[in-house]
């Protein structure tokens, strides 16, 4: 489903950020837009920034399971800072998506801003009629010890009555005196 970004350009409040930038919403079915101006008023701008595929997979039916049953359920923006010199469009729209779990994995790098926005109504139901569709609970199987005696142990391995030449398990104390106390 193509959903369109509009990010919101703030005065910022303090002297070393000239300007304050969030997402504010998403618009589902949303047509293509490069930076369109949508509203502006008290010296905040927002932005139809770009509108990008956001795609569902089968696979991750759980991830969009934990992101529906939260209180206010939200899709994810991942945002870069842009390589263009273009003031009005410092940063790039990535990745938008309804997995949890995706967007904590683009936090762990420290280089992507990952923004939370609350997801559509008409979204909330496409995303779980989807999940309806393609959700498979996973069964759990309880795995059953292997026979083998964890409590065995192999004849003369760290026992320092019997003389070894080498024994990972014998102390080095015992090794440099070459006998046994």
């Amino acid at each position: 489903m193509p959903l369109g970004v509009v990010l919101r350009r703030a005065p910022g409040v303090t002297r070393w950020a000239t300007w304050s930038w969030t997402v504010s919403a998403v618009l589902p079915g949303a047509a293509e837009a490069d930076w369109r101006i949508l509203r502006e008023e008290n010296g905040a701008t927002e932005y139809h920034a770009a509108t990008l595929q956001l795609e569902l997979h089968g696979a991750e039916t759980d991830a969009y399971l934990h992101g529906l049953s939260t209180e206010v359920p939200s899709i994810y923006v991942v945002l870069r800072d842009s390589d263009h010199d273009d003031a009005r469009a410092p940063l790039e729209v990535t990745l938008v998506t309804a997995s949890p779990y995706e967007a904590q994995d683009y936090t762990d790098s420290g280089e992507d801003i990952v923004e939370k926005v609350p997801m559509p109504h008409s979204l909330v139901a496409w995303v779980r009629d989807f999940v309806g569709e393609y959700h498979k609970e996973e069964i759990f199987k309880k795995r059953r010890r292997d026979k083998t005696d964890i409590g065995k142990s192999e004849d003369g391995i760290g026992d320092p009555r019997i003389i070894q030449v080498t024994d990972v398990y014998r102390s080095p104390a015992l090794a440099r005196k070459g006998r046994l106390q």
